[in-house]
């Protein structure tokens, strides 16, 4: 058997082999017997008629399409050991290029290949926003705006009003094709902010005014029923493209004016919102809130800018059937997700105007970015000697299973007894462990703590949120996320 090798730039091996006439004929007269057994040829009982009286009973074609297969069955272990490939998954026979003697051509796909960089060398401050006094005012501020007796007055409007408006705005200057409505008529509430306090405010606290910065001031000293024309131009580096440069009259017209009294920042307040004792205590709860959420907005944004890094100076290659899979596993997960709320995949893509090719396109450039991700943190797991605790990947295993044999239906939860169920959950969950830990790596590295890895890399690894390895997998957020319900499907399909 001769093999020829050629690597494609898809990362799948074409393999040429060339099979010695004297194996194909052994497969075809072991195919004659085989057919022979099924086929009742007269005068001979099954399976014992010559090779030449089977080929004239049945014709050469379903010998020879029989003995391909069995060649094929018989051959190829010994193809993929002797070309020394590492398989992704298995491969298929493209072309029977000849018969004399048997040449056949493979497709296989190949192991993703993962060259790492100089990522020791990488660095990235490690700054997280520290929470203000500032920030929990904001959010107080905000309790209060919800607690806000509103009631309609009949004076005009005035600081902290909220005045509800017809609201129109035309171009004053129109270029060829442009339309001379900037804004449509519309009715739309404004609360009347106090220009005074913006000002002295930390303008980064407070939420741009639309439709312009200070628009409200107009609406001081109106009466319901009482209009106003305002001309404004936005400045040419202003953030919606539509309104660089634009010169603007506004039309306004007053519908109504409410007060707006809100209730005092006190004792009683945080006693009325919750179990707390006083103000300083609702004040801590929501110190201690902001702080978690600062602190996982962060590391979420932390993780990404690291991996993009490390990502620049590594090289990965795989096949497109590895792609095809993450892809596969996205929409499976997007799937479960629609089950969950009682949607199915086919009203989902029908409320977006998509088909299934359409889904496909789009959830690709996450898939693909996924699994590099994936690849990047597995192959760092190796070069970082990473290793896990055996009992511990059991007990999350079997933590998973229970906890879906709680949430599936009976007859779903059965099926999660299959040993090979079992063995995939925890596969998974082994890969997911590493690649967790190999991001709390990445982080010591970056942060330039390799000296204290040991004392660092617990105080990192709480950057999860706290988040266990169940619940990752329960989030599908990494590529090698359980997908209970595709395992299901591939074993049921397999019965």
């Amino acid at each position: 058997m001769k093999i020829e090798t050629q690597i494609q730039e898809d990362h799948q091996a074409k393999l040429t082999v060339e099979i010695e006439s004297e194996q194909m004929e052994t497969m075809k007269h072991r195919a004659a017997k085989k057919i022979a057994r099924k086929v009742k040829i007269p005068g001979f009982r099954p399976g014992k008629a010559p090779y030449p009286v089977i080929v004239r009973q049945v014709g050469e074609g379903p010998i020879l399409e029989e003995a391909m297969e069995l060649l094929v069955n018989d051959v190829y272990p010994k193809i993929i050991e002797e070309a020394d490939i590492k398989p992704y998954g298995p491969g298929s026979l493209q072309e029977v290029s000849s018969m004399d003697p048997p040449i056949l051509e493979f497709v296989i796909p190949l192991e993703a290949e993962v060259t790492l960089g100089d990522y020791r060398s990488l660095r990235e401050p490690y700054e997280p926003k520290t929470v203000t006094d500032s920030d929990v005012d904001d959010v107080l501020s905000n309790l209060q705006e919800r607690q806000a007796v509103i009631e309609p007055v009949d004076r005009s409007a005035q600081i902290n009003d909220l005045v509800t408006t017809r609201l129109s705005a035309n171009r004053t200057q129109i270029d060829d094709g442009e339309n001379d409505i900037l804004i449509e008529e519309q009715s739309i509430p404004f609360i009347i902010l106090d220009k005074d306090k913006r000002d002295q405010d930390d303008d980064e606290r407070i939420p741009d005014e639309w439709p312009y910065a200070g628009f409200s001031q107009n609406l001081i000293g109106l009466l319901a029923d009482e209009g106003k024309t305002i001309l404004h131009k936005y400045a040419d580096d202003h953030q919606n493209e539509d309104y660089r440069g634009v010169e603007a009259e506004f039309q306004i017209m007053v519908e109504s004016v409410k007060s707006r009294t809100l209730p005092n920042l006190d004792d009683e307040f945080a006693k009325s919102l919750g179990d707390y004792d006083n103000l300083e205590g609702l004040r801590n709860e929501i110190t201690t809130t902001l702080e978690a959420q600062a602190e996982q907005t962060y590391n979420e944004q932390y993780d990404e800018t690291i991996i993009d890094k490390t990502l620049e100076g590594t090289t990965i290659v795989y096949p497109p059937q590895m792609l095809e899979q993450e892809i596969n596993s996205v929409i499976s997960n997007l799937e479960e997700r629609l089950k969950q709320q009682g949607l199915d995949m086919e009203l989902y893509l029908k409320t977006r105007s998509l088909d299934m090719a359409g889904l496909r396109e789009e959830v690709t450039p996450a898939a693909e970015s996924r699994l590099k991700r994936s690849l990047l943190l597995l192959e760092l797991a190796k070069e970082e000697n990473i290793e896990i605790d055996p009992s511990q990947v059991q007990t999350e295993t079997q933590t998973t299973i229970d906890y879906y044999k709680q949430t599936l239906s009976k007859k779903d939860a059965r099926k999660l007894s299959n040993d090979n169920v079992y063995s995939n959950v925890m596969t998974n969950i082994m890969a997911d462990m590493l690649m967790r830990q190999s991001m709390e790596r990445l982080r010591v590295i970056f942060r330039g703590m390799d000296d204290e890895e040991d004392s660092v890399t617990e105080d990192i690894s709480k950057q999860d949120g706290k988040e266990t390895v169940t619940e990752s997998v329960l989030e599908d957020d990494i590529e090698t996320s359980i997908e209970i319900a595709g395992e299901i499907d591939s074993q049921t399909d397999g019965r």
